[in-house]
């Protein structure tokens, strides 16, 4: 026999016994293990999921209040503007001088206008007399035409009476057919008559006759009026309450018609502008104050009511136009100058946030998971601000809702999973059980 060949078979001969001698030792072992006894460790990759760590969902500080420069414009300013021209014959206030709304402040000859008003009266007076006389008139005509007419109804009635007899008498050959034609002929004047008054009562009652004197006496009501109006432009007043400035109006002067005396500066009061982003917008549009401080005192903190706020996007800044107004009674805040208004407070920028860590992002999308009993439920969401290590929610959790913080990378939607504070009891009591069978021995 080729040695070689022998060599081959003996080696093989030899596996073939190693291999016999521990299939039969692994058989013996596993006959011999006592009930009960820990299964052997699972294959290297089938390793146990750990327990995950959870977090509540909470509302977090994510941003400082919202704020926006906005420019302090000139506080209220109103014209004092003449409506009369002429000599000034009075002057009751100085520049400088604090007035009220309604105040005179200067008097401009009124002489003229005073005349004016005088002639109006006498010719309203004049109007109303002859109006008057015009309805004496009037009641005097229309009781003429009923007297008229209830002569002419008597001679009708009489003229009917009348030929009703010399009816009768033509019938007995007492009167001719000549007599009886003209009783005839008297009986229709005297219809025609009557019913030319009636015609001529109709027509006055039908027409205003009065209409002309009506007319003059209301056309001189409002021309007495105008006079009246006209005499109080000579007295100039104050159109607001505030400080009278750039008074220059001296007595003996000649002032004319829309002539600009002075100026009433309001200095209770300030004004601020701005213009707002879409998003700064959406963040006011509900208010009536916010919050505004000068930056160089930013611990002195003021509230400004909102006066104006446009609905309407301007189409070349692409920006709402603002207006507010505050109390300035010690004139701190200057025409030109700047203050900072809080379009938001801390309350609004504490929203619902989470761990950064605890987000899973797929892309442009974003994941968390929830907790739901045992379950790990993926739950997309949208996201906003970031501070620190949270960001904020928009859309997809509630407050009060638990997360999963910890293992989200080997999650699957729908996973049974244990806590970390759920593990703690059984770990707990795998170590008592060693105890407690050795008890049940003794």
């Amino acid at each position: 026999m080729n040695p070689v060949f022998q060599s081959n078979r003996n080696s093989k001969r030899r596996y073939a016994q190693t291999l016999g001698i521990l299939l039969l030792a692994s058989s013996v072992a596993a006959a011999c293990s006592p009930p009960g006894a820990p299964a052997a460790p699972a294959a290297q990759g089938e390793t146990k999921q750990k327990p995950v760590k959870t977090a509540k969902v909470e509302r977090h500080l994510v941003s400082d209040p919202r704020e926006q420069l906005a420019d302090v414009v000139a506080s209220v300013k109103l014209d004092v503007i003449t409506k009369a021209g002429g000599q000034v014959t009075e002057v009751l206030k100085n520049k400088g001088e604090a007035v009220k709304a309604g105040e005179v402040l200067f008097r401009i000859d009124s002489r003229d206008a005073a005349s004016q008003v005088e002639k109006n009266q006498v010719s309203l007076t004049s109007a109303q007399q002859a109006l008057e006389k015009a309805r004496e008139d009037l009641k005097n005509s229309r009781t003429e035409l009923l007297n008229a007419i209830e002569k002419a109804q008597q001679t009708l009635d009489n003229a009917k009476k009348n030929h009703n007899k010399m009816m009768n008498d033509y019938d007995n050959g007492l009167v001719t057919k000549r007599q009886l034609e003209q009783s005839e002929e008297t009986v229709s004047n005297a219809e025609r008559d009557l019913g030319i008054q009636n015609d001529k009562l109709r027509s006055l009652d039908s027409t205003n006759s009065l209409a002309s004197q009506e007319s003059q006496l209301e056309s001189n009501r409002i021309a007495i009026s105008d006079a009246q109006r006209a005499l109080e432009n000579y007295e100039v007043k104050a159109p607001a309450d505030g400080i009278l400035t750039d008074f220059t109006v001296e007595k003996g002067m000649t002032v004319s018609q829309n002539f600009t005396a002075g100026q009433v500066q309001s200095g209770g009061a300030v004004k601020f502008k701005t213009e707002l982003t879409e998003s700064a917008y959406a963040a006011v549009k509900n208010k009536k104050e916010l919050t505004f401080y000068a930056p160089a005192q930013p611990d002195l903190k003021e509230k400004a009511a909102i006066t104006f706020l446009s609905g309407v996007v301007n189409a070349q800044t692409k920006t709402y136009t603002m207006e507010l107004q505050a109390v300035n009674p010690q004139g701190s805040y200057a025409a030109g100058s700047r203050v900072l208004l809080q379009l938001t407070d801390e309350a609004e920028e504490t929203v619902i946030a989470v761990p950064t860590l605890s987000i899973v992002r797929e892309g442009s999308d974003a994941f968390v998971y929830v907790l739901n009993g045992d379950k790990a439920e993926k739950r997309a969401i949208k996201t906003g601000r970031v501070k620190d290590v949270y960001q904020e929610v928009l859309q997809g959790l509630k407050e009060g809702e638990t997360i999963i913080t910890s293992g989200m990378a080997q999650l699957k939607d729908g996973q049974t999973v244990t806590t970390a504070a759920a593990s703690a009891a059984p770990a707990a009591g795998a170590a008592e059980a060693p105890a407690a069978a050795a008890a049940e021995k003794k």
